[in-house]
């Protein structure tokens, strides 16, 4: 029993701890996607300074004095236009209160989805809604493992929101230009088809067959494709398209 119980507090410790690098945070937290919470700094072009807020145990933070410093955290899946950076600084004040929810990390930069309470129990993903307006373009998430079912499953959150945006009109792709080129790549990826079938691969994309077909095929193809962000794309347009023509 008395181990338990310092093998407890050392855990309450741990999770109360204040971060003040990316490097202090424990690999475990980034690997089960953890949700800390922050105060907003400001916002830089490197990203944004966040810093972390612990859990409060009065037990503990009676005796210990909080270290200071900053983590510096960017949006996940997120490539912002100079009009999305204007929006983000005038959404988010300094010392606003936030979550960021970790995906991944690279070097001293942490990649996260960045929620914001509106109030009550409703929250906005920040990163969700720069691409429903338009103010930036889908990128891969950096230090998160592809080969994994939530890598896939935030890109298709991400993609859904781009595509509404596409679909809209709504900011950069308000350009026909934009709008057309988006479309040239689709067009490109299509002329492809022919390689991907000849691996022998079931593109019915039923549900729950999704990640594993796409698992299955990735590594034949992986060193014949510049840029697979844009087969994401590509592969949710048709999925959304042939669960409407089931519907």
């Amino acid at each position: 029993m008395a181990i338990a119980g310092v093998l407890l507090f050392l855990r309450s410790v741990r999770l109360s701890s204040k971060f003040t690098r990316s490097s202090d945070i424990p690999a475990e937290f980034i690997r089960k996607n953890v949700k800390l919470r922050g105060r907003l700094h400001r916002i830089t072009e490197n990203g944004l300074e966040i810093e972390h807020i612990p859990i409060t145990l009065p037990v503990i933070s009676s005796w210990r004095k909080e270290p200071c410093g900053v983590l510096l955290v960017k949006l996940a899946g997120v490539e912002l236009t100079e009009s999305g950076k204007v929006w983000l600084r005038k959404e988010l004040k300094a010392s606003q209160l936030l979550w960021f929810q970790l995906l991944g990390k690279e070097s001293s930069v942490l990649f996260c989805y960045l929620l914001v309470n509106k109030g009550g129990y409703f929250s906005v993903n920040l990163n969700e809604e720069i691409l429903r307006r338009g103010l930036g373009k889908t990128v891969l998430v950096k230090g998160l493992n592809y080969d994994s079912k939530t890598y896939w499953k935030i890109h298709r959150k991400l993609l859904k929101a781009e595509l509404a945006a596409v679909k809209k009109g709504e900011g950069i792709w308000k350009e026909e230009s934009e709008k057309e080129s988006y479309l040239e790549k689709f067009k490109e990826i299509w002329k492809k088809e022919s390689y991907l079938k000849a691996t022998g691969s079931d593109f019915s994309l039923k549900k729950g067959s999704y990640y594993d077909t796409f698992r299955r095929t990735y590594d034949t193809w992986k060193d014949n494709m510049s840029n697979y962000s844009l087969i994401l794309k590509f592969r949710e347009l048709r999925s959304r398209l042939r669960f409407r023509r089931k519907g």
